[in-house]
């Protein structure tokens, strides 16, 4: 593993936005408003519900998100495709934080299952990430997660067999 905290605040994740966390070239989050959590709690490469990593983090909602004014004007509700976007966005940042080499892009997804909405009113997101598969060969780097999203601690996203993969192409 590199050596790298295991919690992250804000100022952090913007850091890992602009490519300066794992260094030039290599796993990155996107820049708000596509950023999709504030903090993440905890991150390791061996923890978890399987022994192969885990990552939690936490979004704060409030009403004036860039996407309430505009997804479904008059019934405002956060896209569900930007929860799914934060469950890859946190799997290709464990992917980093191992200090694996390459540029995070998502391969797909098994199952989503989505049993709640978050609308303005909902304080906060977090997201819990527990790896199944984590692999580093010479050819692929790519991680193999189970998540979930929970909106103010009820289970809103369950997500199964996310995969996510490195490349320095």
């Amino acid at each position: 593993m590199a050596d790298y905290p295991s919690s992250f605040d804000k100022d952090d994740l913007l850091k890992c936005a602009r490519g300066e966390l794992f260094g030039p070239g290599n796993a990155q989050l996107p820049a708000p408003p596509m950023l999709m959590m504030d903090r993440i709690t905890e991150v390791s490469g061996d923890g978890g519900a399987h022994g192969k990593g885990h990552i939690v983090a936490e979004f704060d909602i409030n009403p004036e998100l860039w996407f309430f004014e505009c997804h479904f004007p008059g019934n405002p509700i956060m896209p569900g495709c930007l929860g799914l976007d934060g469950l890859w966005q946190l799997t290709g940042f464990n992917l980093g934080w191992r200090g694996w080499q390459g540029r995070g892009y998502a391969l797909g997804v098994g199952e989503v299952k989505l049993t709640g909405m978050v609308r303005p009113e909902r304080k906060m997101l977090t997201y819990k990430i527990d790896f199944t598969k984590a692999i580093q060969t010479r050819r692929l780097t790519m991680g193999v997660a189970d998540g979930i999203v929970e909106a103010d601690g009820e289970v809103i996203y369950d997500v199964k067999g996310m995969k996510v993969a490195l490349s320095e192409s």
